[in-house]
């Protein structure tokens, strides 16, 4: 994992990923909300944090997945007024600017290309970024004046993440690049990325919320959004292997478990690879029996609850760095706009 680390590292101050610290204070958070078996039972909180807190955590990831649909939909991502402060906001974080890079949208039925899209799958495109954008306008309408606005974001991240990801670019000569809106199939790769750290961030972010009547709207909230992930998810998940049973190949779903293996060798306290006991990744498999089940549900496979992750494991994940004490990086180039945006042990 260091030496991953190490690359990763180099390859972030060499591209300036790494530019800018987040703009907030940073508070530990109880790691014994996950589910992970190899995380730390707890550490202790460094800092208070509200319910408002927890909601605007998750409206940061709303905004990452809402500009990487709405750009792979349309092109044009999220509107202006998504994004910005909203009236009467008071807080200390600004607004940054999303980069992006070319062949966005992914490629249309219209353009006759090879990786032209069906008429099926631009729905699908539309239907998830229409849902992701709504998640935004609703948890910015449920914190009001205390939403905070859009941070920078760096759709550009995927191609860092093709030189340390094997089978995604040319990782044998650390070149490469991997564009999410190429093809279809590559824009399942992308949401497999962010999809299934969506749920389980959701799922551990829950018991951080008070037991207040404030916190308890929030929470129901919160779960209404976990549900529309997971569908989210499931549906990603199953079309990989829809995909790969189709074609008769593994290629896909080696692409997805490789994610998930970088995914599981950034998150601190879970180092095992895929599907092994203690870490919240499943493999996908092809399915060859009733015995041997595509794993297209992320789950522990004895209990079949769905994984949670801490806020902090997702930061790692989002910053593509294990290393302790990071506020920025990867998909956030200035850090989230969340008073947990520095990564703890």
């Amino acid at each position: 994992m260091k030496k991953l680390d190490d690359k990763l590292n180099h390859l972030f101050s060499r591209r300036n990923f790494l530019a800018g610290a987040g703009t907030t204070a940073a508070a530990a958070m109880m790691v014994g909300c996950s589910n992970d078996s190899a995380a730390p039972v707890t550490t202790t909180p460094t800092s208070t944090f509200t319910d408002a807190d927890v909601l605007n955590f998750a409206l940061n990831l709303e905004y990452l997945e809402a500009s990487f649909y709405l750009y792979a939909a349309n092109g044009s991502g999220l509107a202006a007024a998504d994004m910005a402060a909203p009236s009467g906001y008071s807080g200390s974080y600004t607004q940054g600017t999303i980069k992006t890079s070319g062949n966005i949208p992914v490629t249309s039925v219209a353009s006759g290309s090879a990786g032209a899209l069906t008429a099926a799958q631009q729905n699908i495109i539309n239907e998830i970024a229409y849902e992701e954008q709504s998640h935004v306008r609703f948890l910015r309408s449920a914190l009001g004046s205390a939403a905070v606005p859009c941070p920078a974001l760096d759709l550009t991240f995927f191609s860092t993440l093709a030189n340390v990801t094997p089978g995604i670019g040319t990782p044998a000569t650390g070149t490469g690049a991997f564009s999410p809106y190429t093809s279809f199939n590559n824009f399942l790769i992308g949401s497999f990325i962010f999809e299934d750290v969506g749920v389980t961030a959701y799922s551990g972010a829950a018991p951080l919320i008070s037991t207040t009547t404030t916190g308890k709207t929030y929470l129901t909230a919160a779960a209404g959004i976990l549900a529309v992930e997971a569908y989210h998810a499931g549906y990603v998940r199953t079309a990989i292997t829809g995909i790969s049973v189709a074609t008769s190949s593994n290629a896909l779903i080696g692409l997805a478990n490789s994610v998930a293996a970088l995914r599981a060798s950034l998150t601190v306290g879970n180092t095992a690879a895929p599907s092994t006991s203690g870490s919240v990744e499943t493999a996908l498999t092809l399915p060859t029996s009733y015995s041997t089940p595509s794993a297209i549900v992320a789950a522990d496979p004895v209990k079949a609850v769905g994984f949670s992750r801490t806020v902090n494991q997702v930061h790692h994940i989002v910053y593509g760095s294990a290393t302790v004490g990071v506020k920025s990086g990867g998909f956030f180039p200035n850090g989230t706009n969340s008073i947990f945006a520095t990564t703890t042990a």
